[in-house]
């Protein structure tokens, strides 16, 4: 299920990816960055989406700019930062904005089915 809307403003940070052959230690500090994350204050949480081609796209929700600075620095995220430029993205592209509008629908059948 796709992270809920929340209250703006707050911050997306869209990576979009297309990983390389070598993808040696890619998901077990894929789970521990998932992980860490969630320790940032001020993290609101992510959506994942992969395509058959292999365009692979991360969108992470955060309630300000601080929030995500400090994702941004913590020392474990810049290590895999560096590992996955090096090792397993053939290219990525990441966007940054603030969103000023946000809401969301869900199907009253899809979220009777989801609570039962």
């Amino acid at each position: 299920m796709p992270v809920g809307a929340f209250e703006p403003p707050y911050y997306v940070a869209v990576f979009s990816t297309v990983r390389s052959a070598e993808q040696d230690g890619y998901r077990e500090t894929n789970a521990r960055m998932e992980e860490l994350v969630k320790d940032v204050p001020g993290y609101l949480g992510m959506d994942h989406a992969q395509t058959p081609g292999g365009l692979g796209i991360t969108v992470g929700y955060f309630r300000d700019a601080d929030a995500l600075a400090a994702w941004r620095s913590d020392a474990e995220h810049r290590a895999a930062r560096r590992r996955g430029r090096a090792e397993w993205y053939e290219r990525y592209t990441l966007h940054v904005a603030k969103v000023e509008r946000s809401h969301g629908f869900v199907r009253p059948e899809a979220e009777a089915e989801a609570e039962g």
